[in-house]
């Protein structure tokens, strides 16, 4: 019996030292301090935007809803998607001797996808191009 209390008083003692140990416990972190710069890169790249707020031109794709050789069509075509859909910005480029009309600014196929199903009855040829866009007009 005497056995017995003193493996119970020496089990109470352990854990009660143990117990104490655990709160003055200190965790002290290591770490390279360029993982917080790269950190801060990392969530101003998917911003769209640098440190100092100069925007970042990134992959993503566009709808082709024009191309030909008339420049005034062009700017008519251009005029009347900005109306029906003022949302999306729009992108004239000029490649000798065609103009290209391109709107929106999509990160994934998918987007841009969606929006070609819904012009199709509205603008019968239509395109999808992978090209460099504008991720602040994206992310809105």
């Amino acid at each position: 019996m005497e056995i017995k209390r003193y493996i119970l008083s020496v089990i109470l003692a352990a854990s009660f030292l143990g117990a104490f140990a655990q709160e003055n416990a200190k965790v002290t972190v290591v770490k390279n301090p360029l993982i917080d710069s790269l950190i801060a890169r990392r969530i101003a790249l998917n911003k769209g935007v640098t440190k100092d707020g100069t925007p970042i031109i990134v992959n993503g794709y566009r709808v082709q809803i024009f191309f030909g050789s008339d420049r005034k069509e062009a700017y008519n075509e251009q005029a009347r998607f900005s109306s029906l859909y003022p949302e999306y910005a729009t992108y004239i480029s000029y490649t000798q001797p065609n103009y290209r009309v391109k709107v929106g600014d999509f990160r994934t196929r998918a987007e841009a996808q969606r929006l070609m199903t819904e012009l199709r009855p509205t603008f019968p040829t239509l395109f999808i191009f992978q090209e460099r866009i504008n991720p602040l007009k994206a992310d809105e």
